[in-house]
């Protein structure tokens, strides 16, 4: 009985220890995709503030392309208020060869392609988010985007 009790209390011990550390990486990654999907739609719409809700709204953001660094949501915002005064130069926006992965219950790191179909031209680069899970959900805090000449 000592055996089968000393058994059990472990296994409860073992359960009871490996159940916070648990991630749903699963989970995790369909809230990071609907996160993108959520995005995408945002721009696709024109709507340039509705595809940045993705982004962290601090002044700690960082984005990076083009060899320059952008700091603050403020300023991300403002850089593609700038670079897309339209819904024709915007285009339709879409992701491809998406790999995310996560890194704890609170990092994940996305990894991707990204494309506009335009009138005229069809730009395409590839991009790397870290998003972390904030009080108001998954929020992308750096993001270094690159272009692909054509």
């Amino acid at each position: 009985m000592k055996i089968y009790a000393s058994f059990l209390i472990f296994g409860l011990l073992c359960f009871a220890c490996e159940t916070p550390g648990r991630i749903d990486e699963k989970a995790i990654k369909k809230e990071i995709m609907q996160v993108l999907k959520a995005s995408g739609q945002g721009w696709n719409d024109g709507d340039i503030a509705a595809y940045m809700h993705a982004y962290w709204q601090s002044d700690s953001l960082r984005f990076a392309s083009g060899g320059t660094v952008s700091l603050g949501w403020q300023s991300v915002f403002e850089r593609y208020s700038q670079r897309y005064p339209d819904k024709a130069t915007m285009g339709h926006l879409s992701f491809s060869d998406l790999d995310i992965k996560v890194i704890s219950s609170d990092a994940v790191m996305a990894f991707g392609r990204w494309q506009l179909l335009r009138d005229h031209d069809k730009p395409w680069g590839l991009f790397t988010l870290l998003l972390r899970k904030t009080s108001n959900g998954w929020r992308i805090v750096h993001d270094h985007t690159s272009s692909a000449s054509n």
